[in-house]
């Protein structure tokens, strides 16, 4: 399951090296707008404790996290919905991830230049979600225009999509994001066919100097004032910070200098957690010698939709799933003890299955 969460802000806000800190990956960081012309992408991994007392009581040969990509897209600029700065390409760029990371620079220095000459995070936050609501306002036109020609012919489903549409216009010419509005089920796929970038969950990380990484500060305070009827999370992480703990060498420096900030763990992890839950996602366990690995499915996956995230075959020849809970299985030490507990389950088609599940499939070749 590949799925990409985009980090979009301002040039100059640290989102590169935010991204940096991510995946260890080197992407260009430079005291200049559009530094990163090309969207860097990596692949990182989910941090998950889990996975580690599994591995202690398994023994396996291996150990593989789930997986998520993180893309780079360079900084936006007003106007980059008319294709100012490099904005066609970029808006294009956040339109294939799957969530938005939204970087807003809320820390003070007079080295960095700001775009628009002062810090001031919820004007960026405004001028970025105008250029993305307006590009989704050109794209809802033209299918408007597409669809109009056929409502004539009364098909409810073709009406149904046209009333959509025109809801969607009339929210985004008032100034909000579509993520701000409720759909059914059935409006909802309507929605993702459209392919609109507000639709996107988003959330804000305030980007802050190192006195302000444990409580924040007044910059922080406005952003979270400003989202406060958005139901998205914020989160408060100093890139730079997290930039000098990937450089110390041992486990020990780190956490020294993580205790010196007050702080229990690096930032990225809790970044990419939140991202996770972001995109409504859980984690079940295979656990054998030979591996013990992580799999991401959609919250609210049935069993044979879980067993096709390991192989397409598994779900089209699906016949039960064999399942015992992470608690009972750390707790217990062992498959046989869940057995002879009684807590050994065998669940069929209908099984939803819930995050923290070791499970086994059978299935027909």
């Amino acid at each position: 399951m590949a799925l990409k969460c985009g980090i979009v802000g301002l040039p100059n806000v640290g989102k590169s090296t935010l991204f940096n800190c991510l995946s260890n990956a080197k992407a260009q960081s430079a005291n200049y707008p559009f530094c990163t012309i090309e969207p860097n992408i990596g692949t990182i991994s989910v941090p998950d404790p889990r996975l580690e007392k599994l591995e202690e009581l398994v023994k396996p040969e291996k150990v593989i996290p789930t997986t998520m990509e993180i893309v780079d897209i360079a900084g936006l600029v007003k106007g980059a919905s008319k294709g100012e700065g490099l904005g066609n390409q970029f808006l294009a760029n956040i339109r294939e991830t799957d969530a938005i990371i939204h970087v807003l620079r809320c820390f003070e220095d007079g080295n960095i230049v700001h775009v628009d000459g002062s810090v001031d995070p919820v004007r960026d936050k405004e001028v970025i979600d105008v250029e993305l609501q307006l590009k989704d306002l050109e794209s809802i036109d033209k299918r408007i225009s597409t669809i109009s020609r056929q409502v004539k012919s009364g098909d409810k489903d073709i009406v149904k999509e046209h009333d959509l549409a025109l809801r969607i216009k009339s929210t985004l010419e008032a100034g909000n994001s579509i993520r701000s509005m409720d759909f059914d089920e059935r409006e909802d796929e309507i929605v993702k066919s459209f392919q609109l970038i507000t639709s996107k969950p988003v959330m804000y990380l305030c980007n802050v100097d190192e006195s302000s990484v444990k409580d924040g500060n007044k910059h922080v305070a406005a952003v979270k004032e400003a989202v406060k009827n958005e139901d998205a999370e914020v989160l408060v992480i100093g890139a730079a910070i997290e930039a000098d703990i990937i450089e110390l060498d041992t486990y020990d420096e780190r956490q020294m200098f993580l205790d010196e900030l007050g702080l229990e763990e690096v930032g990225v992890n809790r970044l990419i957690r939140s991202a996770y839950a972001l995109l409504n996602l859980d984690t079940y366990f295979t656990a054998g010698k030979k591996e013990v690995r992580a799999w991401t499915i959609h919250k609210g996956s049935k069993a044979p939709q879980a067993a096709g995230v390991i192989h397409t075959d598994f779900e089209k020849g699906f016949i039960r799933a064999e399942v015992m809970k992470y608690n009972d299985f750390v707790t217990l030490g062992s498959e046989s003890a869940v057995k002879d507990a009684g807590k050994f389950r065998v669940e069929g088609k209908e099984y939803e299955v819930e995050d923290g599940d070791v499970m086994h499939f059978l299935f027909n070749n």
